[in-house]
This record gives structure tokens, sequence and C-alpha cells, in this order.
């Protein structure tokens, strides 16, 4: 969107404003100034996967779930949906005068940190390990959300900038050390693309980096000047007060706030802004940093229609999870499921289980909490997994046993512990076939001060489930029934059923109807398409330290072991093959045959290797896809390669075009030899 004539507008407000009237602009919670016809607006709200925090919403698979889709196209549809329920919202909020937080259009998300380690909490938020993925899916997300009018349709926001994952327990206070390759490579790449895509706003992230705090920091704000950014850029919440009581790069909270300003943050979500005209008095800032703030903010407040007639005022509040908005999130979750293996027990279809028995077992079997994620809105139409699995199969007999706590070792307060494990046994032994339902919920894994009841405030110590759960699955598996493992989470788990089960499907936290959705993969009258787009590991144990940014031994694209299922990885109740495939100008067009029993989608993935010291292991997914293909039919398809092809970079950060042969891999990333093309690069 060409802002220029809504900075204008902004720039004739800010001048009709007393510097104390500009200054309380540059909160969060912005007070209405009346004699400009200004009214209070509150910049803090989140859009993750729906509307969040502000009542009934449609809720969508969460973001990490949405990435596993590897779909671009209805990314951006998930996106509009989203923006459309919050214009509704909005307009019927106003319409009461209710201007409190959750209630305006400056969404705070995309979040497009690089998912570096399977421990951190916050990872489910994210688009992955992949930093072009993660740059592909936010673009889409934010095309979605802004919309194409006069008028912003809701704003985005890339956080958190930068070099942001964890350790949650830490961040206030955390120094994270990256090297300048490691920034450009992977870091910063999605930031930058987004930027100038155009979204509207950036936040800045808790750490330090390399010293400096990242809501102040020189070299991020150099960079975001030199990508042309034009938005708003605000901070995490309360991070400006960890500058002085936390980092100690400051004495003060007026000292912090100058600090913040004069970088050009220029929305404060927390109250050190509070004492900007403290430090106005003082002489730390000047009436132009705080008008200049001031003009950013209102720029965008314009955008968004402020005081105008805008095209979005009539949408009203039936849109809110409408019909069509829910048969979309349904859609999303069963294209984001990823069926990780298959002895042949799936698809279960309806015919074969009538007057059968199907034991439907774990404590994320009748669970709405696996559904939501963090950062939710509130779903009016929950299906559970136990839920969608007694609709799918009315002729069936369906028993079902919780089989243990979440993560605690008695289900029940004064239980003795294990005291729903041996109910799971009963009803294992007496079905064909388990459906068990274990995982973790958003209180299990998140952001710190959100997730209190395992792991290490919202993180994770280990990848393997709770005892407890492990426990159950081994108890299951043991009798000798079929069993098909759900696992509900937002990053790398182990459930110890990797080889006894005869299937496992990874749902993630998928939405509202979520439960429908896995009930229908289970029964067949959906294939499963998802592919990971995170590396799931056998353990911790070969990872680096937490704490250590260095990319090495990290992601896919770095990872030196084995690991338990690759980034890109999925199965398919049918088969596909990759027949030819050619390099045409900046695309690689390739046969795709169903040679399978059953029409089905796949990802087409296409993967570069360089041979050159600066790429290391450096195989890069360099474009995808997604193909549906019938039966016995064959597909040409076209995938568009990322313009960074032959981008390298410098120990300095610098980037590089390399000329001389690679090698494209081009797979559908079901476990199938990929087929190889050499190439080369003038």
């Amino acid at each position: 969107m060409d802002l220029s004539k809504y900075r204008k507008m902004a720039e004739e407000l800010v001048a009709k404003m007393t510097v104390e009237e500009a200054a309380g602009q540059l909160t969060y919670e912005a007070p209405a100034i009346g004699r400009l016809g200004v009214p209070a607006y509150n910049w803090w709200n989140e859009a993750l996967h729906g509307v969040a925090r502000a009542g009934t919403a449609t809720v969508f698979p969460q973001a990490i779930a949405l990435a596993a889709a590897f779909d671009v196209p209805m990314l951006e549809k998930v996106a509009d949906a989203i923006a459309t329920e919050g214009r509704a919202k909005y307009n019927a909020f106003a319409a009461e005068e209710d201007r409190t937080i959750y209630k305006g259009l400056t969404y705070w998300s995309p979040n497009v940190n690089i998912f570096r380690d399977p421990r951190w909490g916050r990872g489910q938020e994210t688009y992955g390990e992949d930093p072009y993925l993660t740059a592909e899916l936010g673009k889409a997300f934010v095309r979605g959300l802004q919309g194409n009018g006069e008028h912003y349709k809701a704003v985005g926001c890339a956080k958190h900038f930068a070099v942001h994952s964890g350790p949650e327990a830490l961040r206030h206070e955390f120094d994270a050390a990256a090297n300048a390759k490691d920034m450009a490579e992977t870091y910063l790449y999605a930031f930058e693309q987004l930027v100038r895509a155009g979204v509207g706003g950036v936040m800045g992230a808790y750490n330090r980096l390399n010293g400096a705090p990242c809501c102040a920091h020189p070299f991020l704000m150099q960079k975001l000047r030199e990508w042309g950014f034009e938005g708003y850029f605000t901070s995490d919440c309360w991070a400006l007060a960890d500058f002085h009581l936390h980092h100690k790069v400051t004495s003060t909270a007026p000292e912090s706030a100058a600090m913040a300003v004069k970088a050009g943050c220029d929305l404060n979500c927390g109250n050190v802004y509070l004492h900007v005209l403290a430090a106005l008095q003082d002489g730390l800032v000047s009436e132009e940093d705080i008008r200049r703030c001031c003009v950013r903010l209102m720029t965008i407040r314009y955008a968004l229609g402020m005081g105008q007639e805008t095209e979005y005022d009539g949408i009203g509040y039936g849109e809110v999870e409408s019909p069509a908005h829910l048969r979309l999130a349904r859609r999303a979750a069963e294209r984001s499921m990823v069926l990780l293996k298959n002895d042949g027990v799936l698809p279960m279809e309806r015919k074969k289980y009538r007057g059968k028995t199907i034991a439907v077992i774990g404590p994320a079997a009748a669970s709405e909490a696996v559904l939501y994620g963090n950062y939710c809105g509130t779903g009016s139409a929950c299906v559970t997994i136990l839920e969608g699995v007694r609709k799918a199969y009315p002729d069936a007999h369906i028993l079902y046993a919780k089989g243990s706590h979440m993560y605690k070792e008695s289900d029940e307060d004064v239980a003795a512990p294990a005291d729903k494990l041996s109910e799971a046994v009963i009803c294992a032994k007496r079905a064909d076939v388990a459906v068990l339902c274990v995982g973790l919920d958003a209180t299990m894994e998140g952001e710190e001060g959100c997730a209190p009841n395992f792991g290490d405030s919202g993180d994770k110590r280990s990848l393997e489930l709770p005892p407890c759960q492990m426990q159950l699955v081994r108890a299951v598996l043991r009798t000798g029934t079929p069993t098909v493992i759900v696992q509900t989470s937002g990053s790398s788990i182990v459930t110890g059923g990797e080889e006894g089960a005869a299937a496992v499907l990874q749902a993630w936290y998928p939405g509202v109807l979520g439960g429908e959705a896995v009930a229908r993969i289970l029964r067949g009258k959906v294939c499963p398409s998802g592919k990971l787009p995170v590396t799931f590991y056998k353990g911790c144990g070969d990872l680096p330290a937490f704490t250590d940014y260095s990319m090495k031994n990290r992601t896919y694209a770095y990872y030196e072991g084995e690991p338990l299922f690759p980034f890109g990885y999925g199965l398919s109740y049918t088969s596909f093959a990759v027949r030819r495939a050619e390099l045409r100008g900046g695309r690689v067009v390739a046969e795709v045959e169903n040679t399978g029993g059953c029409d089905g989608e796949t990802v087409l993935q296409v993967y570069r290797k360089i041979e050159h010291p600066l790429a290391e292991r450096n195989v890069r997914l360099v474009g995808f896809c997604r193909v549906k293909v019938k039966k016995g039919e064959s597909k040409r398809c076209k995938v568009a390669l990322s313009p960074d092809l032959l981008r390298l970079v410098g120990e300095d950060g610098t980037p590089f075009a390399y000329t001389g042969t690679y090698t494209l891999f081009v797979t559908d990333g079901s476990g199938a030899a990929p087929v190889a093309l050499a190439c080369r690069a003038e």
C-alpha cells in the first residue's frame, strides 16, 4: 500500500497536537483527543490463527499446523477470513464504544521467528524452522490480513525482531549471541521479506542481540531503513522496562524511554513511555523525536480508516464463526495433519468397522484444550477427537478411557498414581483397534507465564511426553491391539510408540473442528497430505545448548544426526512418483504421477545443494507447491523457485550470488528417492 496520502494526513494532524498529546499517543492505550476528533485506540491485539482474546471467533489450526500444509493460497484465505472477522468485531465493538484491549485492528501477528530449537514453547506460533518457508507463508498471511483495498483491512506485524526463540525463562535478561552469517542467512531473512512486501508493523524482541536490546538496536533499526520499512515499530510488552530492570543498559525509566524513542520505537506496549515527557524535560529526547513517532502511528490509523468511510464498514457480525469460515478451518486442519507412520491399518473405512469395537484412549481424546494452542479466540463449535470418531463411526461400538492425566501422576486429586491406566488397558484389550490420543496442550508448552504446568516457563525440558503419558503408551501397546497414535503438539515430541504403533498421525493443535478433521482422515474421507515444517528429533541429547544461537547442528539444513522424522516428511494413503523434472528459467517443471489406489494431494518440494565452503551442509528449500493428482493419473507441475536460489552469505553477513555447479533435488517428502537435477549458474 502507498502510505504517502495517509502520512500527509498524519503530519497535518500531529502538527495540531501539543507535545503532551503527541507523547500520549505513543502508548498502546492511546487516549482520545476530543478537540481533534481522535478516538481512543488500543493497539494491542492478536490474530495468530484467528481473532484472539476478544470472545467468539473461528479458531483455525495453530500457526505451526498451517505451516505443515505448505499451502500459500490457503493461508492467504485463512488470513483474509481472520481480517473479515476482525473487521466485523471491530465495527460492532466501536458501535458500542468499546475500544479496549483486543478490540482494535492492529494485529501482532505473524510470528516469523525461526523455530531453531524444539524445546522452545512458543515455536508453535511460528511457521517452522526454514527461512524460505517462513517468509513465503508470512507474506501470504500479511497479504490476506491487510488486503489490497484503499485502506488496510487489518494490519499485520512481523515479530519478534530479531534472533529470538527462547529460553522463555531468560528472555528479559538474555543476550543472544549470533554471528553475521547466521543472522543474514537464517534469523533476518523472513523479516526482510515481509518488510519488502509491505507489512504494516514490526515488533521488537525482549532479548538483547550481541549486547544491545532489540527494541532499540542500532543494527536492527538500520536494517529496517535499508529494507524500506514505512510502517510502525512497537516494543514487545514491557520489554522497554527490561532496559533498566534487567538488561542494565540504562538506569532509569526516562533513560529507557529516550533510548527507544530516539532509536525509532514508535509504540510502547507497557508503561515506560509514560516517562517520555520527563525525558523531554531532561533533554534526553527532542519534541521532533516524539512527533516523528506519532506521525508513523497516525499514518497507520489513517490507513485503517480513522475518521473516514471505508470499504469494510459494512462487514457485519454474522461473519464471526460463519459456516464458510468453519469449513475453511476444517479444510486447513485436514491439510495440515502429517501421517508419520502407517503399516496399513489406515484408512479405517467405516464399512470395515461396522459392528466392530474402537477404543478411543488418552488425555487428548476428549480435550478441547488440545484443539486450541496459544493466542486463540473462543470457539463455539468445538469437536474433540472423541466426538469426531463417534460421528465418523456410528455403526461401531466406541469405548473411551482417559488413561492418564496430561502431566500429573494421577488424574483424580486423591487417587493412587496411574489411577486411569487399567481402564485404558481394559478398553484396548476389548477393541479391534485403539486410537490413542496423547500429546501436549498450551498449558504445557507456550509463553512465559502462560504454560505453568510442565517444562520451564513454557519451554520443554525434554522431547518426551510426561511420564504418565509415556506409561500409558507402553501399556496400550503391550495389549497387542493395533494402535493408531494421534499426537497433539506444536513441536517435535517423542511418544515412545513410534516403533510399536501401527500408525502415527501428527495432528498439531488443529483448531475448533480438529476432532472432525482427525476422524475424516482416520476414516479415509480425506487423504493425509501435510508435511513436517520442523525436524522431529529422537531427543535433545545431540542438540546444542538451548542458549546457543549458532545454527551449527540445528534444523534440517545443519543437523548432523539422524532425525526421528525429517523436515518435509509426510506419508499418504496413496503414493506419488516424480517421473521427470527439468529446470526452465526460474521454475522446476516436473511430472508427478499418482501410483497408488486413491486420489490425493502432496507437496512437491525442491531443495538446493551447493558444494561450497560457505554452504557447509547447506541443503535449502527453494521451492514448493501443493498438487492434487487423481489415482492413475499424471500431472505436470510448475514449481516457482526462490529469487534467492543462488544466494550465499559470507562470514561477514554479506550476501553474494553463487556461480558454478549445483544440484536441485525434487521430492514429495514421502521418503522415496528424490529426482536430482545437475545445474550450472553462470
